[in-house]
């Protein structure tokens, strides 16, 4: 693992000092990660374009937001679904706390929509979706970040968000 952290830094001492003076860095651009921010009260994000995924978001409403310990999250949500969604489609689920790995799995998205009062199949057309949770005061406080990126059982994206930096904090 040491190694792997200090591959870079081996790499660029092992240039040649007339490389390193071409000052590489200072003539390129910054990278740039586009946010594609999702519609509504959240802290949502895309991770890609969504024009192909088969799930239109019209919009995410979370109150509160940013989501508090120890109190109820009320998560309100619509958009189109352009196919129907069969069992089989799946979420790959990945939570950090900083830079630490919490969760990464792959779970089944029709037993995780019974969650939320939805059976499979989902069905084309409009959806909505309005659901309390009412989260624990014991979260650690800290950031974290979430990503599920969801397709149908025939690999078809139904979409793909994350959010970022979300912040718990002691009161």
């Amino acid at each position: 693992m040491k190694l792997l952290a200090t591959a870079p830094f081996l790499l660029l001492n092992a240039l040649p000092i007339s490389a390193r003076a071409l000052n590489f860095f200072d003539t390129q651009s910054p990278i740039r990660v586009e946010s594609l921010p999702v519609n509504g009260e959240n802290p949502l994000e895309y991770c890609a374009d969504p024009s192909a995924h088969l799930l239109q978001i019209e919009k995410v409403d979370l109150h509160p937001n940013p989501p508090l310990p120890g109190q109820t999250l009320s998560i309100k949500a619509n958009g189109t679904l352009l196919d129907t969604v069969e069992e089989g489609a799946i979420v790959l689920l990945e939570v950090k706390y900083g830079l630490i790995t919490l969760l990464k799995q792959q779970v089944d998205l029709c037993e995780q929509v019974k969650n939320v009062d939805i059976e499979c199949p989902l069905e084309k057309g409009d959806l909505t979706l309005s659901k309390d949770v009412d989260l624990p005061k014991e979260i650690p406080p800290g950031k974290y970040s979430v990503l599920a990126d969801v397709y149908t059982n025939d690999q078809r994206q139904i979409t793909c968000l994350r959010a970022t930096n979300i912040e718990f904090r002691r009161f």
